[in-house]
């Protein structure tokens, strides 16, 4: 998701949640200039450095390919410019896809419902095992995309496909947006804006049928390992405190508890952020993790 401007009083917060609005409505009925303007991508425009290498065979040091679920406004590319590369130069076969698109929106992906989203990454999952001849996949997902992967897992037959998910600031259990959710009573029409043109922001917000239904049944389930890798600094899934899981295989990380000084928030953690991505890599390979510290950025 987005990052969202902090709120400390409630008018500002009205301001910023009907510029969100704006945007949404923007974003759902593009004009035909701005259509123009914008070039569909196409299967020559390039799409990736180093990785969605179809070619590539899992190694035995690394078994499983990683497949990268990119956050709400997201695509396959630009939330993993820094991260996909990081592990390619540590021998794993890495994939990224783009789910939940709007018809006439190009490049902005994670708008659409989020249970279609799953059904998605099923279906991406599956190519990525037949291509690589692996029985398991990897899943390391930002913000959204560390939270739909468990709709797969639990509803649509992910988990006897998946060895670990790995969420970035995963919204897990949904978000207040610093409370500006509870600002929507006060802008007639706004929920219904919401749903109507992106259903998949307004799956994400706390209390939706969606995570109603996502959290109807316990956090995880067997066989598959679950890392979630927080910041008390996150403005946008918040509490971040709510991004954590509960079950018997769960490792819930504060970036902070690592290193004090990391400042980053909901969106620098998933696309910058090399301490976050050493515990990343800890995770993939849990017999051969290092302590990460404020100087894991240097790896």
């Amino acid at each position: 998701m987005l990052p969202w401007t902090r709120a400390s009083r409630t008018p500002r917060a009205r301001r910023t949640l009907a510029a969100l609005l704006l945007a949404v409505a923007a974003v759902a009925t593009p004009t035909a200039t701005a259509a123009a303007a914008t070039p569909t991508p196409t299967a020559a425009t390039p799409t990736s450095r180093g990785w969605n290498d179809y070619s590539c065979k899992p190694s035995a040091a690394h078994p499983r390919p990683v497949v990268l679920v990119h956050g709400t406004f997201g695509n396959s590319i630009d939330n993993w410019l820094v991260l996909a590369p990081y592990l390619v130069n540590r021998g794993y076969c890495v994939y990224s896809l783009d789910y939940g698109q709007l018809p006439g929106v190009p490049v902005f992906n994670g708008l659409g419902p989020v249970d279609e989203s799953a059904g998605q990454l099923a279906s991406f999952v599956d190519k990525v095992l037949a291509a690589t001849g692996a029985a398991e996949a990897d899943l390391v997902g930002h913000s959204q995309g560390g939270m739909m992967p468990n709709y797969y897992l639990k509803f649509l037959g992910g988990a006897a496909k998946v060895n670990a998910l790995i969420g970035l600031a995963p919204d897990n259990h949904g978000t207040t947006l610093l409370g500006l959710t509870k600002l929507l009573p006060y802008f007639p029409g706004a929920e219904d804006l919401l749903n109507a043109n992106t259903p998949g922001l307004a799956d994400q917000v706390a209390g939706s049928p969606f995570l109603t239904k996502l959290n109807s049944v316990p956090d995880t389930v067997p066989g598959v390992h679950y890392t979630v890798i927080a910041t008390r600094y996150d403005e946008v899934v918040t509490p971040y405190r709510t991004q954590f899981l509960d079950g018997p295989d769960v490792h819930n990380v504060l970036l902070q508890d690592l290193c004090p000084v990391d400042l980053s928030e909901h969106v620098a953690i998933g696309t910058v952020d090399r301490i976050a991505y050493h515990e990343v890599a800890n995770a993939l390979d849990p017999a051969h993790a290092t302590p990460t510290t404020c100087a894991s950025v240097i790896g």
